[in-house]
């Protein structure tokens, strides 16, 4: 069964405040997990976790976990911003995007981020738009040679980053051009469960390493690992173990870069799913309910909340407040209002018997929830609210309003 630090009567006091549904975040959970990721790497010097800003992007996050030590990874110029805002800036930035507009690499290097190349094209490109920075950072797409996951694909079918042949090209124009600082890295899976998965990454890109670094004589400053580590969505799965992973990676750390004499070597990751993910849930109260094919229980929630289960079927647990001990001896789908099939929750769920009204806590949505949120249909985006370390909750995100969405457009011009 999954827990949460809050009960009915707490989220009812939040409620006569602040309408549902909306996104409610534990500030305390989030800071010893990422103490405890940081535990786990500490034999790295200079180990970095840069937190992917697309997961969460709520400057009240950023900054707790900017006070924890984490980085941003950031993806476009409205989240540099945000990494702006909260403090982060020069090397605590990570930028690494695909198909990147001008200004958007104007405004990293502004801020002196390390800028992850997406293509082997974009020296060129970021070179006229402001120079090559000092550090240089390549994303490497291994193809064939690494598996993909569900979410994420065959690496051979995505769009991003380098082939093997283009790395050792581009690091040669990269050392003809006076670049001596350098840094490597990879994404190929997303929310992955099985640690040695990682431990495979890190030997792949280490062995990558060595071979780049003999045949152009270079060393690397970096590896970054990327991200990818998934949390246990339904109750009987097994969260990674992060002690196996990080000892993992540091025999092969020992074996291959300190065996190689590349050693120092900085490790970085940029989870964000792993950080957040498990200290955030959804608030949704029950509206309606309909029996005519199958059992419906309607929800002020839709998939303007949460997009996971209706473009993912992905599995969020969700619990009723108050039957958390009822048996679970019903069985529903459980929807939104949007005019789409795939607007669900939940299909053939077992839950206790649920009467409108009622109180459902959708768990696991603190990463890729609001932040995956839209307008379609004219639904509105919630609010987010934080539950403080000594108790309290506040409000970190306003909901959206009727005159937010016609805010765009010029009634006037009609």
């Amino acid at each position: 069964m999954k827990r949460f630090p809050f009960d009915k009567k707490q989220i009812e006091k939040i409620i006569r405040k602040h309408p549902t549904p909306f996104h409610l975040y534990d500030e305390k959970g989030i800071r010893e997990n990422a103490r405890k990721l940081l535990a786990a790497f500490s034999w790295i010097p200079g180990f970095k976790e840069y937190f992917a800003v697309k997961a969460n992007p709520n400057p009240y996050i950023l900054k707790i976990l900017h006070e924890e030590g984490f980085g941003a990874d950031c993806s476009s110029l409205p989240e540099l911003i945000l990494a702006e805002k909260t403090g982060i800036r020069g090397h605590e930035i990570m930028f690494s995007s695909n198909d990147t507009p001008a200004e958007e690499y104007k405004k990293a290097a502004e801020l002196n981020a390390i800028i992850n190349l997406d293509d082997i094209s974009h020296i060129d490109f970021l070179e006229k738009i402001s120079g090559l920075p000092e550090i240089i950072c390549f994303r490497y797409n291994p193809g064939p040679l690494k598996g993909g996951n569900a979410i994420i694909g065959e690496p051979e079918e995505a769009k991003y980053g380098f082939t093997r042949e283009q790395l050792f090209e581009g690091y040669r124009i990269l050392k003809e051009r006076g670049i001596k600082r350098f840094g490597l890295h990879t994404m190929v899976a997303s929310n992955e469960l099985n640690p040695d998965y990682f431990i495979d990454t890190a030997v792949m890109m280490f062995d990558l390493m060595i071979e780049i670094s003999r045949e152009i004589d270079m060393s690397f400053e970096f590896v970054n690992l990327g991200g990818g580590f998934g949390i246990p969505y339904r109750p009987e799965d097994r969260p990674l173990d992060l002690e196996y992973i990080s000892s993992g990676i540091k025999r092969a750390y020992e074996e291959k870069i300190k065996g190689s004499r590349l050693d120092p070597l900085k490790i970085f990751i940029e989870s964000g799913r792993l950080i957040t993910g498990p200290y955030g849930c959804l608030i949704t109260k029950v509206l309606h309910k309909k029996n005519i094919y199958k059992k419906y229980i309607g929800v002020d929630a839709s998939m303007a909340n949460l997009m996971r289960p209706g473009i993912y079927g992905a599995y969020h647990h969700i619990t009723v407040l108050g039957k958390e001990d009822a048996p679970a001896d019903r069985i529903y789908d459980v929807t939104g209002s949007l005019c789409e099939n795939n607007d669900k929750f939940a299909i053939d769920r077992k839950l206790p018997e649920i009467e409108i009204g009622d109180i459902l806590v959708i768990h696991d949505t603190g990463a890729h929830g609001h932040a995956m949120g839209f307008n379609y249909n004219g639904k509105l985006r919630s609010a987010e609210i934080i539950l403080k370390e000594e108790g309290s909750f506040q409000m970190i995100r306003r909901a959206e309003t009727i005159d937010d969405y016609f805010a765009t457009l010029d009634f006037a011009g009609l």
